[in-house]
């Protein structure tokens, strides 16, 4: 337990806290149990995903659309995805597993992937009211769009934040859940990813309420991955939240756009 309590420590300290001094000295502490522990595969493992957070923390996480940020960020991400699973092909094959289509069709996963649309809106509609009541936080502006409307800005925010959202459960699901679920028990596995997906979305834009909501998004992810098996339900959803948040960035700025914004002026 000491070393899952300086994991979460480590990763809190260095993402959305940034206090490197002592980030890193939950990570040297992190480091200490798990180079003694005894299980090779505990060290291995446990290893790769303290790299990870070291890569993430390095990183300057933002919501900015330039493409200078698509490539800052871009780069560390694609190798806490490239990295443990090239490194798992070697080590653990099997472990890192790309299954999109489920073993078992569930009616629970389309039932619940179906109230996901009103569910989204719902839900962001009280995170956006709630972080300005309580935190005079305006969420949708943390992502900065022209002053009047720019089809290709609206174009490379959707594109940003899709390929930020495929990107959430290719790594904190389907690597980071995966790698610490080979470790630990099911509950225990989906709260440590969920608390790493907490982390970099907090330092991304999903600040105040967003530690709760962001949180919880990450838990029902996890559970949907652990009982289905698979990408396909987890990356609906997702899409879905991402399709919506999209639309309220863009009426935020732009009040005369609905959820059109896609196909409006030959986008």
């Amino acid at each position: 337990m000491m070393m899952l309590a300086a994991y979460v420590a480590a990763t809190v300290l260095l993402i959305p806290a940034e206090q490197l001094v002592f980030g890193f000295l939950s990570l040297a502490a992190c480091i200490f149990f798990v180079a003694t522990d005894e299980e090779v595969k505990v060290r291995r493992r446990m290893g790769v995903l303290l790299g990870c957070v070291v890569i993430l923390g390095l990183c300057d996480i933002n919501t900015s659309l330039s493409n200078e940020n698509f490539l800052q960020v871009g780069i560390p991400f694609t190798l806490v995805i490239g990295g443990p699973f090239l490194i798992a092909q070697y080590t653990d094959r099997n472990v890192i597993r790309y299954r999109f289509w489920p073993k078992v069709w569930r009616k629970h996963d389309v039932i619940y992937t179906i109230i996901s649309i009103p569910l989204a809106w719902l839900i962001l509609k009280g995170y956006i009211w709630g972080n300005q009541a309580l935190f005079d936080d305006e969420l949708l502006r943390h992502w900065t769009m022209p002053k009047e409307p720019d089809q290709n800005a609206i174009k490379r925010l959707f594109i940003g934040i899709n390929l930020v959202g495929i990107w959430d459960e290719l790594f904190f699901v389907n690597t980071v859940y995966a790698l610490l679920r080979s470790l630990f028990s099911y509950k225990i596995a989906n709260a440590m990813q969920a608390v790493l997906y907490t982390a970099v979305l907090f330092d991304m834009a999903f600040t105040g309420l967003g530690v709760f909501i962001v949180f919880y998004f990450a838990w029902t992810q996890g559970h949907m991955f652990e009982k289905s098996e698979s990408l396909l339900w987890v990356l609906i959803v997702h899409l879905i939240v991402d399709y919506i948040l999209v639309a309220m960035i863009v009426q935020n700025y732009y009040p005369d756009y609905g959820y059109d914004y896609l196909w409006r002026k030959g986008f």
